[in-house]
């Protein structure tokens, strides 16, 4: 017997007139609790990079810029190409819906980069570039699986990115759209990627040397993230536009960019290991 769901508004409340939606809060939660979270393992007396207010709130602005940016790039080139082709200014239609967490990660990497090269101009840290970048994303790959809950948490709110048909008893049915049971993918995802993964990365950089090696959590965090979504995706429905890369149930798109993720993470936890 599956559960029935009436629908969640995606608008959580309206302020003179302009909705505030439930996926835009979910960012907005999931940056101010990386931003103080950012700020202690920064600030602690073991961490092994420490920034100042100003290059604390100057590295969140690169990596929200990161984000976005990244995000919807990842997705108008990888899930969509040909309908945003026709149509190049939904490219800017953020409120539309579609981000790529792989293009969002793409990113921010990218923002931490130029961020360490901007800082590393101006002597404002010790280190190198190398060292700095991967030292921020180590901590970075701490704090990423509470961005991950809750963006997969809006998903499920927004009815978006559903689990394939099944016979479950926890299957869901949202009431007036259609009565086929369906896993309920986006809960899946926010507690193995979101959840599990953010106990699993906090364990690793409070108990363990790892963080003393630059890019280690960086690259286990990629490899994780990469099997969990994998995992996820076998429930999950293929997006409409696409279906499967191959045959009628094989491979999505959302499974071919995470084996690339998981294969760039080996690499850069080999080279951690292998820098002394």
């Amino acid at each position: 017997m599956a559960i029935t769901i009436t629908p969640i508004s995606p608008v959580a409340f309206s302020v003179f007139g302009l909705d505030i939606r439930w996926y835009a809060l979910a960012y907005v939660a999931a940056f101010v609790i990386g931003y103080f979270m950012l700020r202690a393992f920064t600030r602690r007396g073991d961490s092994q990079i420490v920034l100042s207010k100003r290059q604390l709130d100057d590295l969140l602005t690169a990596i929200i810029l990161g984000v976005v940016i990244g995000g919807r790039l990842g997705y108008v080139l990888f899930y969509n190409l040909p309908f945003f082709l026709s149509h190049p200014l939904e490219i800017l239609a953020v409120w539309h819906g579609g981000m790529s967490f792989h293009g969002g990660l793409a990113g921010v990497i990218i923002a931490t980069l130029l961020f360490a090269w901007h800082q590393y101009k101006k002597s404002a840290l010790p280190g190198s570039v190398y060292d700095n970048t991967f030292k921020l994303l180590d901590i970075m790959a701490v704090i990423a699986p509470i961005g991950f809950f809750f963006g997969r948490i809006a998903n499920f709110i927004n009815m978006e990115v559903m689990g394939r048909e099944t016979s479950v008893p926890w299957a869901v049915v949202f009431a007036g759209h259609g009565d086929v049971p369906r896993h309920p993918s986006p809960l899946y995802e926010a507690v193995t990627e979101g959840i599990l993964l953010f106990i699993i990365m906090y364990c690793l950089y409070r108990f363990t040397g790892l963080r003393r090696r630059p890019g280690a959590l960086g690259g286990i965090l990629a490899m994780l993230y990469a099997v969990f979504r994998i995992l996820c995706e076998q429930f999950r429905a293929p997006d409409v536009q696409l279906g499967f890369l191959f045959g009628t149930n094989w491979l999505t798109m959302g499974q071919l960019l995470s084996y690339v993720l998981f294969i760039v993470g080996v690499i850069i936890f080999a080279i951690a290991f292998r820098k002394k």
